[in-house]
C-alpha cells in the first residue's frame, strides 16, 4: 500500500486502541490521531500522541508531518471552497432518507415524549 510505504497506518474507524480491539503502535511512535482522548502510553509505550480533526489528520497524511498553520489554512482553504457540498453529510435535516427514516422510527413512549421536549425547547430558543 502506498500508506505503508512511507510508514504509515490507518485503522478502521470505532472504538479501537482504547478497547484493545486493535494492535498498538511501535514505541516511541509519533502518531496523529482522531480518537478523543488520549493519555500516557494509551496507543502504545513512548508513543507521542497528536489529537486532531479528520481535517487536520487528512492534511498531516498528504504532508507527512503536523502542518504549520500556513500549510493547514492552503487546504482549509481549498475544503471551504467546496464546502456546500463536503458538510452537506451534516446537515441530516437536509436528507430525505435520513429525514423520512427519523420520523417513522419507534423509539418508545419514554424517549419519544424526551424527544418531542427536546424538539421544543429548541424551537422555543430560536425564537
Amino acid at each position: 500500500s502506498t500508506y505503508g510505504k512511507v510508514g504509515a497506518r490507518t485503522e478502521m474507524p470505532g472504538c479501537s486502541l482504547c478497547m484493545g480491539n486493535q494492535a498498538r503502535v511501535g514505541d516511541a511512535t509519533t502518531v496523529v490521531s482522531t480518537s478523543t482522548r488520549n493519555f500516557p502510553n494509551r496507543l502504545g509505550k513512548g508513543a507521542d500522541v497528536f489529537l486532531a480533526s479528520a481535517e487536520l489528520a487528512a492534511v498531516a497524511a498528504i504532508e507527512g508531518k503536523l502542518p504549520t498553520p500556513a500549510e493547514y489554512l492552503t487546504y482549509a482553504d481549498k475544503i471551504s471552497s467546496t464546502k456546500a457540498d463536503t458538510f452537506r453529510y451534516l446537515n441530516f435535516d437536509q436528507l430525505p432518507d435520513y429525514v423520512q427514516t427519523a420520523e417513522s422510527a419507534d423509539l418508545g413512549d419514554e424517549y419519544a415524549g424526551a424527544l418531542d421536549k427536546e424538539v421544543q425547547r429548541l424551537k422555543d430558543q430560536q425564537k
